[in-house]
């Protein structure tokens, strides 16, 4: 069941874009949250974000990898860490699975949409 209706309008504020993740880093004290460096092309820079997907991927699995990056997100403090957006994924339902979404060929930067 759907949990409301979007309009174009509403959906056309969201800007997702392809990022590489550069580093990932253990947040203290934090059992299901790595804090990631993303790269998100030249318009946008180097961004950072705390992502819940400790339990399903390990650091050497991230490094280097492509993802979707929702960017104009509000700012959230998340155990210290200011993140600046979300990376997007799939969950199975109560989340046994986890599986980060993978834009293939496209380039870093590029809008999704």
């Amino acid at each position: 069941m759907t949990e409301g209706i979007v309009t174009f309008d509403d959906w056309s504020k969201i800007d997702l874009r392809v990022a590489e993740i550069l580093e990932v880093e253990e947040i203290e004290g934090a059992d299901k949250l790595y804090k990631l460096k993303l790269n998100v092309g030249s318009e946008l820079g180097e961004r950072t974000i705390a992502a819940g997907i400790k339990p399903y991927y390990k650091i050497k699995e991230l490094e280097g990898r492509k993802i979707i990056y929702f960017q104009n997100l509000n700012l959230r403090k998340i155990r210290g860490v200011e993140s600046q957006g979300m990376l997007l994924a799939a969950s199975s339902e109560g989340n046994e699975q986890v599986i980060l979404l993978d834009p293939g060929a496209a380039e870093v930067g590029w809008r999704i949409g």
